[in-house]
């Protein structure tokens, strides 16, 4: 497929040829080219400047893929929308606009779009949603990033490294994971995930069960607790801070949606607060303590 790029300049070559074929004199003839001319050029400096889509890999294996031959068609559909719900979910978590129900927000606007099929086992070759804005196409960057971790953190890696995860995406599109892995179980199948020269491949049907248990909503407790002292001091760039409360000091983590964390210095050190921090919980993993809101 030729490249819009490629396109917009031939067109340009073209035209310029054109015009150096009119004379001067015809000058209607000239400005309906010379006008076509400058929206061309103006549409070529667009697109060079416009983000390329990001592309990944996703692949099965299993009882409804035929080696890399094909895939059955209903397996194939209800996978590809559980996933596409999924990695919306995680965008959204990411952007701290996702509630614990309703709809997925803007979940038009980060639809994967299916490019092409993946060689090897059978799979899908899709672009990341990406427009002329930058910080969005690293938001569904690090969506599908968080993705393969927590996949291969729930296959393989401890309860601790699972908490982590999902302390940052949130707990609903956690629940979005587990059911795309529910389908992956119920059709007998697993998948692979490859992005950014980065793949993560399931073994087989033992551990990709092994992931979908550990995911599911009843192997993940959450809560939070409220403590009250006076704050000592925040750690900016590592996102830490100590607080003196009556049973003693704790040293918890400060939360992606607190911008500034120094600003816990500048108005809140040594004053009496009350704190709210949410816990997250995997399995039999040490709970996982997170300041997600300033003091009232």
């Amino acid at each position: 497929m030729i490249q819009r790029s490629e396109s917009l300049l031939s067109e340009i070559r073209e035209l310029e040829q054109l015009l150096d074929g009119i004379p001067e004199t015809a000058v209607i003839q000239r400005i309906s080219l010379e006008n076509r001319l400058k929206s061309v050029r103006q549409a070529l400096e667009q697109e060079v400047v416009k983000p390329k889509p990001s592309c990944a890999r996703l692949t099965f294996r299993g009882r409804p893929v035929v080696g890399s031959r094909g895939i059955a068609a209903d397996f194939g559909g209800k996978a590809s929308n559980a996933f596409a719900d999924a990695f919306a979910a995680v965008v959204a978590g990411l952007n701290e606009s996702l509630h614990f129900m309703g709809p997925i927000p803007d979940r038009a606007k980060n639809q994967l779009l299916i490019t092409g099929t993946a060689i090897g086992s059978f799979g899908f070759e899709f672009e990341l949603p990406a427009d002329s804005l930058f910080p969005d196409q690293e938001k569904t960057e690090e969506a599908l990033q968080r993705m393969q971790s927590l996949l291969e953190a729930s296959a393989i890696g401890s309860d601790d490294e699972v908490a982590e995860l999902v302390d940052v995406i949130h707990p609903r599109a956690v629940k979005k994971i587990s059911e795309f892995l529910g389908v992956l179980s119920h059709y007998q199948a697993w998948c692979g995930l490859e992005f950014k020269h980065k793949i993560f491949k399931f073994e087989g049907m033992e551990q990709l069960e092994k992931s979908a248990g550990r995911l599911k909503e009843e192997n993940i407790k959450e809560g939070r607790v409220t403590y009250q002292g006076k704050f000592l001091g925040v750690l900016p760039n590592s996102r830490s801070f100590e607080f003196h409360t009556l049973q003693g000091i704790i040293k918890r983590k400060i939360g992606v949606s607190i911008e500034d964390p120094d600003l816990i210095n500048r108005e809140w050190l040594k004053r009496d607060s009350t704190i709210t921090l949410d816990v997250v919980q995997v399995g039999q993993g040490r709970p996982r303590f997170t300041l997600n809101a300033l003091p009232n």
